[in-house]
């Protein structure tokens, strides 16, 4: 795919300085603590029951129906719960599930398969490892005029995901800047190896991160802070002219620069950096970097029919609620939310609300929980399925009651009718004899979104989650092993329904992101084969390696935006608050030169390649 916008095939000369270089990002393992497994039990005629550990049980059902040839209704597929997914078990569970369900209608026996570590390594695909080639152009006061850049990708032997990855990947090569002209392609390339796949960011963290080069290549080439090229290039406020990006659209609600000028002061740093400038300067040994990068990232999948989800709520006569919905829970918490939200929605405690294990059965269609919209597309589901039995109790309390609308209000854990209050299982199982259907499947599909591939232009995202962070590094020039000292996070969450939860998700993508960055990385030998497939070859971050200082926060109230967004995404927003890390580290090594050159450090940064 190419995006384009203004002239960049001519406007590239029309700048008084020029970069033109490479950067190669590593890929990146999963490492859910779970392995794949797949159970299959086969029942009368054509049905099978299938218990997977995947994040898209629809799809499984349809490939599990594909491979043995029968109707999907006669395959069920449950997810009950996994040890983490990461995107890692989207499409890849496939095999496993079909491989399970292939041997179970064979043998008419329940098959179980459950590859162990090594195996799981050997045999599914990872992150996306990226070669990005650029030609920016710019001024002397380090605005961009125009970039020319290529994002190829290794995508291995089939080809999984890799289309849409390498799409996002471009909708990401952005990162937070306008461009006046740019043109941008991916080149999906088909090698002998294992076929990559989904991983949190699904291709965006490859495309900001090729962004982020180009702004460092600036700032060296100029002599000026990183962070002012990066304030003089973001996307303006509407109206500005400074709006649009290369796939052509507006950027709405643009919070970067108030969110950033907070972490900036907060942080403390400008005068942190002088202080490192100041130490590097007297350190023949140890050298320090600091530096500070925004995230912009899009909420929504590409693929537009994947942004619906579905719901069912039933509301027993006891006052207990059941909820069922698409999404599958793999540790980040999309079960306790979308119970939150029901459990809101009634104004009853959460203990009232059972979620059931993910299944085919009861939500049929489903998207895979991914692309940061799990709790968007379910929770407004949920959302729906209990607004429709809630009309159906209000209009019953105004009927039986003799009362208006308005004089019917859901308290917690009871309900104020008129002058009455009726506890809400008494008021429940009232409205039970007097036949009020107390069951609703809701729907909810993503508003004002479109995507033409073939123009290159469209409305793709329903927002984007805005995010900031400040890394502070310490490097042992002799042996190139370095520390993290201190980490700020600033990050937009919108109307947050669990802060615990999502600070956890923050943090936590955060240290996964450092991991990509710095210490994980894949090395296949001369025939395809991953060398690197166990834990003493693969290097995960530590619990040592957490930074030893760190904040996380939200941007101040005022900074908040007040729109119709549902909920807002950011697990994968903050993974990519790790670059910082890695530009921390190139400007370390930079001071050896006098902050003169640009280390073009690719990544994973190992201390090898510092």
């Amino acid at each position: 795919m190419t995006l384009r916008r203004g002239e960049a095939d001519t406007e590239i000369e029309n700048a008084p300085l020029r970069v033109k270089a490479s950067m190669e990002i590593g890929g990146q393992e999963h490492f859910y603590l779970e392995s794949h497994i797949a159970l299959a039990i086969p029942g009368e005629d054509d049905d099978v029951t299938v218990w997977s550990s995947t994040q898209h049980p629809s799809e499984v059902q349809h490939m599990v129906a594909h491979v043995l040839g029968i109707a999907s209704h006669a395959v069920e597929v449950k997810t009950r719960r996994m040890g983490g997914g990461f995107g890692g078990k989207e499409t890849q569970g496939n095999q496993f599930a079909a491989l399970a369900a292939v041997a179970a209608k064979k043998l008419n026996r329940s098959i179980k398969f459950r590859p162990d570590r090594d195996e799981d390594m050997s045999v599914t695909g990872k992150r996306h490892d990226f070669r990005v080639d650029y030609d920016v152009s710019f001024h002397e006061d380090g605005a961009i005029h125009a970039l020319d850049a290529v994002y190829a990708a290794r995508c291995g032997y089939s080809a999984d995901l890799s289309g849409p990855v390498t799409d996002r990947a471009l909708f990401h090569a952005d990162s937070s800047y306008f461009y006046p002209h740019v043109r941008v392609a991916s080149q999906p390339l088909k090698t002998h190896t294992v076929s990559n796949t989904a991983f949190r960011g699904f291709g965006g963290p490859q495309g900001m991160l090729g962004g982020e080069r180009i702004i460092e290549e600036i700032a060296y080439a100029t002599g000026l802070d990183p962070l002012d090229v990066r304030k003089r290039n973001f996307y303006g406020e509407t109206g500005s002219g400074r709006t649009l990006t290369p796939y052509h659209q507006e950027v709405e609600h643009n919070i970067l620069l108030p969110l950033v000028e907070e972490l900036e002061a907060s942080s403390d740093y400008r005068a942190r950096r002088s202080e490192i400038i100041a130490f590097n300067e007297q350190s023949p040994v140890i050298r320090k970097g600091i530096a500070l990068t925004p995230v912009k990232f899009g909420i929504s999948f590409t693929m537009t029919a994947y942004n619906q989800a579905g719901a069912l709520v039933h509301v027993y006569n006891d006052g207990s609620i059941h909820l069922n919905h698409g999404g599958t829970e793999m540790g980040q918490g999309l079960y306790t939310k979308v119970a939150q939200v029901v459990a809101d929605c009634f104004q009853v405690d959460i203990d009232r609300v059972k979620i059931t294990a993910t299944t085919t059965g009861k939500v049929p269609n489903t998207s895979a929980t991914a692309a940061s919209s799990g709790t968007d597309l379910n929770g407004m589901a949920a959302y729906d399925a209990c607004r429709q039995i809630k009309e159906r109790l209000i209009d019953f309390a105004c009927r039986q009651w003799k009362v208006d609308r308005q004089d019917v209000e859901f308290l917690p854990n009871r309900l104020r009718i008129g002058g009455e209050i009726v506890p809400f299982d008494t008021f429940v199982r009232a409205a039970y004899y007097d036949r009020v259907q107390l069951s609703a499947a809701g729907f909810y599909k993503t508003p004002k979104i479109h995507w033409d591939r073939k123009a290159g232009r469209g409305h793709p995202f329903y927002y984007f989650a805005y995010g900031a962070s400040c890394s502070e590094v310490s490097i042992d020039t002799l042996t190139g092993e370095y520390m993290v000292d201190r980490v700020d996070i600033l990050h937009d969450v919108g109307r947050s329904l669990n802060p615990a939860l999502d600070i956890g998700q923050i943090e936590g993508g955060f240290v996964q992101g450092m991991g990509w960055l710095t210490t994980e990385e894949l090395w296949w030998d001369g025939k395809g084969r991953l060398r690197t497939h166990a834990p003493s070859t693969y290097k995960i971050p530590l619990a040592s390696d957490r930074p030893r200082s760190s904040t996380s926060n939200w941007p101040t109230g005022q900074k908040r935006r007040a729109d119709d967004r549902p909920f807002e995404g950011r697990r994968r927003a903050a993974f990519m608050l790790a670059i910082s890390v890695l530009e921390a580290l190139s400007m370390a090594v930079a001071s050896i030169a006098d902050y003169t050159v640009c280390p073009r450090l690719d990544a994973p940064a190992t201390p090898s390649g510092c």
